[in-house]
């Protein structure tokens, strides 16, 4: 790995504090970014463990004059967590819960716990009694002190404020590295004993006092005018009558003052009974019309999302992803809440009954079934990645960034403040994707910038300027919840009085005098036009195999450098829960292997290559990309669908380009070939390939001897299962190498499985999807198959393709029409669906299967069926054919072609499977284990140590009205 800034004298005595440093090129360039428009490469980046650890490197950046940056979950979107200093990343290891107290309802946890982590401990602790109630849509894999850092809010703010209202003390580390705790009523040491810390408490206290004493009709007048105000730091609770409150104080300071690396927050009871009342309005200034209206119901939550979000989520992840909805081109979700369901709904009877009188709402309904109220808070929990790449319906495919996303007014004010904002953005030819916390007054507005351009720059910076002005007219603040940062710092001048901003600095230096700490933020900004990420980056052309086009690539831009540029640092790739992206971050906790972290790596390649021939060699990716596992869960979980997957074949093609490649890369990578060759010899090949023969054989191949390989099947079997294949039969169904090769007994379940719903089938044997190629990135030869497959199966009808492996179906639905730009192609990949497809299409057509189906089944679905045919096909399959009770393992087995195979993943390939796999294997008990996808069933035949075919099977066998299989011959086992 090559490495950048060694000679920079703070990197060996970083090293002496013995905490865990990376000032590596891959290093930096993965913390050069947050969710914002910006990028500034750090020096080095800290993991520390402890308060001990972060106080080392304290007096050493302070001694050296290096600046110090927080990070936890790298979310922010002003710039908050990154800069050119040191960055300490408390979310590795400093994220514990230390401690939940029911009884004074408090908890104390690191800065770098999950907020929704904490929430989940809280529960668990107090048996669902209490909860932690700043809950930003971020909170998946934002932390506590990164919403510390910005006095975030969330969904739920209406009812229950900022952070800043839950935060009950900070534990912090000073500039020059003292541990001091900051309380509601001062500052103190943490170690009372320690003289020099207590000294350093007693200053800081003394200059506070004084500043307070200075500045009393100010900070009364100008701070804490509207419930949001968050731009500059909250002076105001330092005042006589709110107490001297430090802590609050510190919130929201944006890492500019102290390093917090313990927090002591208030816990809430949680409401014995809820509902979501779902309101649809023409636009979002009419649904602003009535939060005044709906305020009154001391509702708990009123959030808001406009069309083009839904638009883009329908287009990116199907018609089902958004359920629920009212009609309107704007809604408001409503949280109510109470003691008990009869009062809830009563409330909400009333409430829709008054909207109805006031005669803005265009329809509403209160969202009763628990999947429906998942799906629509998903839509607006990944509103800010969604609204990032625009497209569906009547939006245009365009992108759009953040820059102007947190405004905040007065909730009496927010109709007016749209209605004028909307004027504004079209009088600058802008468009603004609406989304946020209405009951609150806090708009999340992502907008059309063009930051590549030098007139798209200047009309940004006249248009901030001039949204600045606007919001400050409607008695507003800049920042609601994100902060300042490097995005808004510059304009405080037009929210505050040169006194007040005299105010902030004093306090800034009190805490920091040498300015070391996260500088560039509220106090002497950075200007908001310099850094930004997509600036400066050499216009050059990075010829691909793949078809790349992204939404919004305009002619001039480079298809793969518009690639690397899709995330934009939202992180849901670096959630614990929910959807199965990304499952190495998962597995190891680390920025490297998410899938945001391989994305700014790439960024940097395309930005600091001297050549693209250099990029191409990077090894820097090289090492990224190791233990992406090309599941293709990015593609959908992601909420702006970035393809790793994708991306890691296109790099891995040019980075071997004419070099010896890894040998799984011929083994694993060529194996439909030698599959070919082994049909041939399957008896002779099983019976020689014993325990000690299947080593030797693994590590000929330059595979991990740490599995046992499956029994190969001869074509005398795979003639047999294909008997009764019909030439020009009303199916066609596609038989790829991995059931060829190894379970060719499937092929049989399904043309039975067909045949019961009255479709006969016409099996295709010879063509190849060219997955293995794909995977270890041999795009000419994947090309190759591919288009022979595309020829072959181009046969004039409109016929069903059938595809048995989900990551078959997958390649020739996606990969087919991105490799091989013909129309013969597109029309294939048109007609493509997976064999859970096949059966929902027969069930829609009124059939039920004749076979006695279990009662329930424990599923892995295939990463890449979820991927690219929906999430939720294996489910409405199992529920069609009346399989009610499903166990989902929703999450990668971990094998994912051929990464589970290789030496170096196995360990990984095991970790990932614990995620949900291995846990749904434990609860199985005596169900079926439901595997389509080969992999899988590998990945269940470790795990389970039953290493026969009947370890798992698949759904045709499931479904097959036969009941009894017929055993496979020359040795190999069979499903029973």
């Amino acid at each position: 790995m090559t490495v950048v800034g060694a000679e920079h004298p703070i990197l060996h005595a970083l090293r002496g504090t013995g905490a865990e440093v990376d000032f590596s090129s891959r290093r930096r360039s993965e913390y050069s970014y947050d969710a914002s428009n910006y990028r500034v490469p750090p020096v080095a980046v800290v993991f520390p463990r402890s308060a001990e650890d972060v106080q080392a490197t304290m007096r050493v950046c302070a001694a050296a004059g290096v600046p110090v940056i927080s990070r936890g979950g790298g979310t922010s979107m002003a710039g908050n967590a990154i800069g050119a200093g040191v960055v300490l990343d408390f979310s590795r290891h400093m994220n514990r819960v230390l401690a939940v107290d029911e009884v004074s309802r408090t908890a104390v946890v690191q800065p770098g716990v999950v907020i929704s982590e904490l929430a989940e401990s809280v529960s668990a602790a107090t048996s669902a009694t209490l909860t932690y109630a700043p809950d930003p849509s971020s909170k998946s894999r934002a932390t506590v002190g990164g919403a510390v850092g910005n006095d975030a809010c969330g969904n739920h703010s209406v009812r229950y404020g900022r952070t800043a209202d839950h935060t009950v003390s900070l534990d912090v580390v000073t500039a020059d590295g003292y541990l001091l705790r900051a309380t509601r009523s001062g500052l103190e040491a943490v170690d009372p004993t320690d003289p020099a810390a207590t000294s350093s408490a007693a200053r800081i206290t003394a200059e506070l006092e004084a500043l307070v004493a200075q500045n009393l009709a100010g900070f009364r007048l100008e701070l804490g005018r509207i419930a949001r105000q968050v731009s500059g730091f909250h002076l105001s609770t330092l005042l006589p009558e709110n107490g001297f409150d430090v802590a609050r104080a510190l919130v929201g300071s944006e890492g500019t003052c102290a390093v917090v690396v313990a927090v002591t927050v208030a816990l809430v009871p949680v409401p014995p009974a809820a509902l979501l009342l779902c309101l649809g309005y023409e636009d979002v200034v009419e649904a602003a019309e009535d939060v005044m209206t709906i305020l009154e119901f001391a509702p708990a939550a009123v959030e808001g999302i406009d069309e083009k979000i839904v638009e883009t989520m329908q287009f990116r992840r199907g018609a089902d992803a958004v359920r629920g909805l009212p009609s309107g081109n704007a809604w408001l979700y409503v949280d109510l809440d109470g003691e008990n369901v009869a009062e809830v709904e009563g409330k909400a009877k009333d409430l829709l009954a008054r909207l109805i009188e006031r005669g803005r709402l265009k329809d509403g309904r209160v969202v009763a079934d628990a999947a429906e109220r998942k799906s629509l808070w998903r839509v607006r929990e990944d509103g800010a990645g969604l609204s990032a790449r625009l497209g569906g319906g009547t939006t245009a495919l365009t992108e759009s960034w953040p820059g102007w996303e947190d405004s905040a007014v007065a909730p009496e004010n927010l109709a007016a403040y749209l209605a004028d904002f909307r004027d504004l953005l079209a009088a600058h030819s802008l468009t603004g994707v609406m989304y946020g916390h209405f009951g609150a007054g806090c708009m999340h507005v992502r907008i059309t910038f063009d930051q590549r351009t030098e007139s798209g720059r200047t009309v940004m910076r006249a248009f901030l300027r001039e949204a600045a002005a606007l919001v400050v007219r409607h008695g507003g603040s800049l920042s609601g919840e994100h902060g300042d940062g490097r995005a808004r710092s510059e304009l405080l001048p037009v929210m505050y009085s040169e006194a007040m901003l005299d105010a902030f600095a004093r306090f800034k230096t009190i805490w920091d005098p040498a300015g070391t700490l996260n500088p560039g933020s509220i106090v002497d900004p950075v200007p908001m036009m310099d850094n930004l990420s997509l600036q400066g980056i050499p216009s050059r052309e990075w010829k691909t195999t793949f078809d790349l086009h992204q939404i919004g690539t305009g002619p001039d831009l480079d298809p793969f450098v518009h690639a690397t540029q899709a995330c934009v640092g939202v992180g849901r790739c670096r959630s614990s829960s929910g959807g199965v992206m990304c499952p190495s971050f998962r597995a190891t906790g680390d920025e490297k292997d998410s899938t945001r972290g391989r994305a700014r790596v790439l960024a940097e390649m395309v930005r600091t290559s001297p050549t693209i021939a250099d990029g191409w060699a990077s090894e820097d990716v090289k090492q990224s990309l190791d233990l992406c596992l090309s599941c293709k869960a990015c593609s959908s979980d992601c909420p702006v669908g970035v393809d790793m997957a994708t991306y890691k074949a296109e790099f891995l093609d040019h980075h071997y380009a004419r070099k010896l490649r890894p040998l799984s890369h011929y083994s694993l990578g060529w194996l439909p070939r030698w599959l070919a060759i082994t049909s041939r010899t399957a008896p002779i090949l099983n019976r020689l390939l014993t325990p000690r023969m299947g080593v030797l054989a693994a590590k000929l191949g330059g595979l991990t001897t740490e599995r046992s390989l499956p029994r190969f099947a001869s074509r005398k079997q795979l003639r047999a299962q294909t008997a009764e294949s019909v030439p020009g039969g009303d199916v066609v169904l596609f038989v790829d190498s991995f059931t060829k090769g190894f379970r060719p007994e499937v092929v049989g379940a399904a043309i039975r499985v067909l045949g019961d719903a009255g479709r006969s089938a016409e099996c295709s044997t010879d063509a190849c999807c060219g997955l293995t190629w794909i995977s270890t990135g041999q795009l000419a030869a994947a090309r190759t198959r591919l288009n022979r497959a595309a020829e072959a199966l181009d046969d004039g009808t409109d016929r069903p393709i059938v595809v048995l492996e989900p990551s078959c179906a997958a390649a020739l639905k996606k990969d087919l029409p991105e490799l091989v730009n013909s129309d013969a192609a597109r029309r294939v990949a048109a007609r493509v669906q997976s064999f859970a497809g096949a059966v929902i299409d027969q069930s829609r057509g009124g059939w039920t299967p004749s076979a006695q189906v279990p009662t329930a089944v424990t599923v892995q679905t295939h990463c890449h069926e979820y991927a690219v045919f929906g999430e939720a096909t294996q489910r409405k399959a199992l529920a069609a054919v009346g399989i009610d009770a499903v166990d989902e393992a929703t999450g990668c087995c971990g094998v994912a072609g051929n990464f589970g195979f290789e030496p170096n993943h196995f360990e990984i390939s095991m970790k990932v499977a614990e995620q949900a796999l291995a846990p749904a294997l434990r609860r199985a008990g005596d169900n079926p284990i439901l595997t389509d996808g080969f992999s899988c069933h590998m990945q269940v035949r470790e795990l389970t140590g039953d290493h026969t075919a009947g370890a798992s099977t698949h759904l045709a066998h499931i479904l097959d009205p036969r009941t009894e299989f017929e055993p496979r011959t020359d040795g190999e086992d069979a499903p029973s």
